[in-house]
């Protein structure tokens, strides 16, 4: 297909997309949806009577990430309240599979506190004689060589350990017992939106994440507390030059204005008063460490409210405001249910929230249980984020772990989400912003990588992709010495550096372009690898235990099995068509024996359907 038909495609897949997330609920999707349109905005709970496979499998979708046939049918034969409070309350489910974060080792004394950039490393060694626990050379050529080096390798290290700590939490979200507790996790990493970039430290990633695991659906009250004391955020936020009489409005602004009550619900004062209460909050290493020297014990006041508060005051007088608890609880129903609600609902919401005291998880009993989440309003609607996209779909292809082939990270960072790299401090805009033409045929060529894998797959956690540090390789290679290797591509493989410079390069202190190789050499020699098995896809034995005796059989149980919005009557006349030429039969029987690319051809074609990107 060419590149302008391609686009033309995807523009009208857009449409498609958004607008069967609008329409969903319309009586044609009323076999395939439970939802029913009486229940919109009703937060009385579903009946038994009412409760059905479809709804269960809904509720594993939002409450999870969807599942097989068989973990759908245990939901659907408890009763509404069983299968909602299974999903809920996890804490005595059963995850002794799921194993630690298996650390690579590669943090070593003397690496804290890492300077903030390749220049303040360099001065520190200067004028210490050591800088990142490495001494500077007594004499001889490139004396801070060493130490350039080792900026670089743990730049490139935590990159590489950042991008196993995701996989690691992939692997969870696929084989979790307790799937909510993951969605949880991956709703606050969205909400305390903090990047590796400016983090530089996988380990800080791996503690906030387990917050999050940890006090997820517990009180979102000490949550806060233990994310504003979190090494991550401090760090993100920048509280190390808040002290004192210079006091840094980042972190103050940001719990207001996004962690707790939104824009419009406090004042500039209000955020320098904040500021000042939050100073002195710090970290050393991974431990939080309050340096009373540069706090201000000076009385403040905040919300109407004066004293000598410090961070914890702060946030005790934000939860005692109304809007905090309506904007939290409106944020997490987004997240769970639906974009646009009307303020009655909102309202319910958060006076749901404040009556639970900040306690998450009877919010979720709430909205779970209730009408409204089982309306037409709210199923079907929902645009699957990346992650969501994937976790999902090797959920119910019936897989336990994440495959390395495709990458997860280059996946998902291909459909506009990578973990642990949200775009801005405000996480990712979701909705139709994952559904852009180029995105749509990104999604379908996840599907068919998952399904053909690349066999020209190069690891991307063992290959450099900076073309500067792989010519740098190259000429280090052919035998060039690092004065030749690194001089400027934009010299040309035939040309060299005026004698002049190659003097200097010899007698400088630390070459750059050499300390960003070196660094990748040593980052790759410590970092475990990622495994890079595929998925092990076998379709034509899921066929044969369903039973199936045709193509048609064959469709509607992929359709059943992997999608949430019934296709239209002529996408299924198709598939079935495929299936057919394909196979040169409509009998399972006879293709038995040769069937298994053809079912992959087709279930990639359902997974590359509008219908499909829609949870």
């Amino acid at each position: 297909m060419g590149s302008g038909l391609k686009r033309i495609v995807a523009f009208g897949l857009v449409s498609s997309v958004t607008a069967l997330a609008s329409t969903v609920g319309s009586a044609q999707q009323s076999e395939f949806l439970s939802g029913t349109n009486t229940w919109e905005d009703d937060l009385a709970p579903i009946s038994a009577s009412d409760w059905n496979y479809d709804n269960a499998a809904h509720l594993l979708e939002r409450a999870g990430f969807g599942g097989t046939p068989e973990e759908v049918e245990l939901l659907a034969a408890m009763s509404p309240r069983d299968a909602v409070r299974s999903l809920v309350y996890f804490d005595k489910v059963d995850n002794s599979h799921l194993l630690p974060f298996d650390h690579s080792g590669i943090h070593d004394p003397g690496l804290e506190p890492f300077p903030p950039s390749r220049p303040a490393t360099t001065d520190l060694a200067k004028a210490n004689g050591e800088a990142l626990g490495i001494k500077v050379k007594p004499e001889g050529n490139r004396r801070l060589q060493p130490v350039v080096n080792k900026f670089f390798y743990w730049l490139r290290a935590s990159v590489l350990e950042t991008n196993r700590v995701a996989y690691w939490w992939a692997n969870r979200m696929v084989a979790s017992n307790s799937p909510l507790q993951e969605k949880m996790a991956l709703f606050w990493h969205g909400h305390y939106a903090i990047n590796e970039s400016k983090v530089r430290d996988y380990r800080k990633l791996l503690t906030e994440l387990e917050l999050f695991q940890q006090m997820g659906t517990g009180s979102f009250r000490d949550l806060m507390v233990a994310v504003a004391q979190d090494p991550a955020m401090l760090s993100f936020l920048d509280a190390g030059v808040n002290v004192k009489g210079a006091s840094n409005e980042n972190f103050a602004r940001e719990i207001m204005e996004l962690f707790t009550m939104g824009v419009g619900n406090y004042s500039e004062t209000d955020i320098r008063e904040a500021a000042r209460a939050f100073t002195g909050w710090n970290y050393v290493d991974l431990d939080f460490v309050i340096n009373e020297a540069q706090h201000d014990n000076d009385s403040k006041t905040f919300l109407g409210r004066t004293g000598n508060f410090d961070g914890v005051d702060i946030i005790d007088l934000i939860m005692q405001q109304e809007v905090t608890a309506d904007y939290i609880a409106g944020k997490l129903y987004r997240f769970f249910v639906r974009q646009d609600f009307s303020p009655k609902l909102g309202a319910e919401l958060g006076k749901i929230f404040r009556a639970a005291d900040y306690e998450v998880a009877p919010l979720l009993e709430t909205i779970f249980m209730s009408k409204d989440f089982y309306s037409a309003a709210s199923v079907g609607g929902q645009i699957k984020s990346p992650v969501q996209l994937a976790i999902s779909s090797y959920r119910k292809l019936g897989l336990d772990r994440i495959p390395g082939v495709p990458d997860f990270n280059q996946a998902t960072g291909a459909l506009s989400q990578s973990l642990f790299r949200p775009p801005t401090v405000a996480g990712w805009a979701g909705g139709r912003s994952w559904v852009t033409p180029g995105l749509l045929l990104e999604r379908g060529n996840f599907a068919r990588d998952v399904l053909f894998p690349d066999i020209n797959f190069v690891p991307p956690d063992r290959i450099n992709g900076s073309r500067e540090v792989r010519s740098v390789a190259d000429r280090i290679r052919m035998g060039m010495d690092i004065t030749a290797a690194t001089q400027p591509s934009s010299l040309g493989e035939g040309q060299i550096m005026a004698e002049s410079n190659m003097s200097a390069d010899r007698d400088e202190d630390f070459n750059t372009r050499y300390g960003s190789f070196r660094g990748w050499q040593m980052a790759i020699e410590r970092v475990k690898p990622i495994p890079r098995h595929t998925a092990g896809v076998n379709l034509s034995a899921m066929v044969m235990k369903q039973g199936l005796e045709n193509s048609s059989e064959v469709v509607d149980y992929f359709i059943a099995r992997f999608m949430r919005v019934k296709p239209g009557e002529d996408s299924r006349r198709r598939w079935i068509e495929f299936l057919n030429t394909d196979l040169g039969t409509s009998d399972i029987a006879v293709a038995q024996t040769y069937m298994e690319d053809s079912l992959r051809l087709m279930l990639h074609l359902i997974m590359s359907a509008p219908e499909y990107q829609l949870s």
